[in-house]
């Protein structure tokens, strides 16, 4: 396929070409490089960032445009049929050849992959049936059946669509359940691919349950539907090692949905030879005040000396007032938007003012990280370096992410369900008593019982 500054101007389909030369029945850590007409060209393995109702939280299109460098972006269905019980969803009548893209505001020069949940999803009070799963929506829950998610993807054609799969989000399967999961899932594929329209790019779930439980499906789709599939989609990675070696099937991209909640995970999955990511944690970090500050596979020269020897954190937080007066980046030698053009200080005037700028610019920087991230572990790969790049990583830097100290943006309800009762508040007040702190006196909401509000005659009414 010929392409013209990285972009894919020939062909009709989905391409994935492996790189570097692995053998498919030893997993391994990969190079490769996904192409499609009008898109630029993925080097793997990579990023697809994760979207929220169609955008990427805190950026708009045009920031996306000029300070990001993912291929693609992650959509869930769930984020746009909110109207779909009453009337058409409004994406539906988006116009073009790519109506999600144009919906979007989305580049053309990005990739989209559309799932039919979000990552990670709201776990539903009621299970998926055989022909249809429960999703979450800005509205409350809704159920939507392979029928029409095979409809769905047949108007908005997606670059990539995800079939259903039957994953039991929030709770372990029984052994009842385990069994029906790989035969629905297989049923939801298979009527996906016969009625889906011509050169749409169709990736095959792999569900979160031992190979075996499921090794009937997955023989299946490596004997039968292999050259109908564009992809998989794992949901759980420690199954790639087990998927049958086939020539066809170790040809094929491989999309990680398995949430991964640090650095090191990912590079452990990319030691499985998985090449596309989903990352929850940039957008968890972005919402904490966090600024990530990880290299791979080192950290560059003058952090290591101003440091010591002791481990690094991953991140910075920036809610502490000590770096009210700091005027150096986020972190040194990045070159991102937000690390030339700002400072420390800034940054934390902004998360302490409660401005939409300050997630916005610590959005842009952690993106870079990521995708400097990956590109140093693609050049890692490439010059064969990447088992003890690996060990230098861990030794330099904390396993996890640090916690969160600070306020991050409101919540917004469709992305969270309520657990029951008696559950803290995902937002703050923005309002408290009048007075100060330590004056006495009665709070605008009253905080007694509903009865011993009534027997002090509260609201009581009074005969005129």
């Amino acid at each position: 396929m010929a392409s013209m500054n990285g972009i894919s101007e020939k062909g009709k389909r989905l391409l994935f070409e492996v790189l570097s030369h692995v053998d498919p029945s030893v997993a391994g850590p990969r190079l490769g490089k996904l192409s499609l007409p009008r898109r630029k060209d993925v080097l793997t393995p990579d990023i697809f960032a994760i979207g929220s109702r169609g955008v990427v939280p805190h950026v708009t299109p045009d920031v996306l445009a000029a300070h990001t460098q993912f291929g693609g972006i992650h959509m869930a269905l769930e984020d746009f049929i909110e109207k779909a019980t009453t009337g058409k969803p409004p994406v539906m009548n988006a116009p073009g050849n790519s109506p999600l893209h144009t919906f979007t505001c989305l580049s053309p020069d990005l990739f989209t992959l559309l799932a039919p949940r979000r990552t990670p999803a709201v776990a539903s009070p009621n299970g998926n049936s055989n022909t249809a799963i429960s999703t979450f929506t800005s509205t409350g829950f809704q159920v939507v059946s392979n029928k029409a998610y095979i409809s769905y993807v047949a108007n908005l054609r997606p670059d990539i669509a995800v079939a259903f799969a039957d994953v039991p989000y929030g709770t372990q399967p029984g052994t009842k359940r385990i069994a029906k999961m790989g035969d629905r899932t297989q049923e939801w594929l298979s009527q996906l691919l016969k009625e889906k329209i011509e050169d749409q790019a169709v990736f095959a779930p792999v569900l979160p349950i031992e190979f075996l439980d499921q090794a009937e499906y997955l023989n299946t789709v490596a004997d039968d539907l292999a050259d109908e599939i564009s992809g998989l989609a794992f949901y759980d990675s420690n199954v790639l090692p087990e998927i049958p070696a086939t020539t066809v099937v170790s040809q094929l991209p491989r999309l990680s949905l398995d949430e991964p909640t640090s650095p090191r995970q990912i590079i452990r999955q990319i030691s499985l030879g998985m090449d596309i990511f989903t990352i929850p944690f940039v957008g968890f970090a972005t919402d904490a005040g966090i600024a990530l500050s990880f290299r791979f596979p080192r950290p560059p020269p003058e952090v290591t000396s101003t440091e010591g020897k002791g481990i690094l954190p991953l991140g910075i937080d920036m809610w502490p007032a000590s770096h009210a007066t700091s005027v150096i980046p986020l972190t040194t030698s990045c070159t991102c938007y937000t690390c030339t053009n700002h400072h420390r200080a800034f940054i934390q005037h902004l998360l302490s003012a409660k401005e939409m700028l300050g997630w916005v610019l610590l959005q842009v920087h952690n993106h870079h990280i990521l995708s400097e991230f990956f590109a140093s572990i693609r050049e890692s790969i490439k010059n064969g370096t990447f088992e003890a790049d690996c060990d230098e990583f861990a030794k330099y830097y904390e396993p996890e992410l640090p916690e969160k100290s600070g306020q991050g943006p409101r919540v917004r309800g469709y992305h969270y369900k309520s657990e029951g009762p008696f559950e803290t508040k995902k937002n703050k007040p923005a309002w408290g008593n009048l007075g100060g702190d330590d004056e006495e006196g009665t709070g605008l909401v009253p905080d007694q019982p509903a009865t011993e509000l009534e027997e002090q005659g509260f609201a009581e009414k009074t005969a005129t």
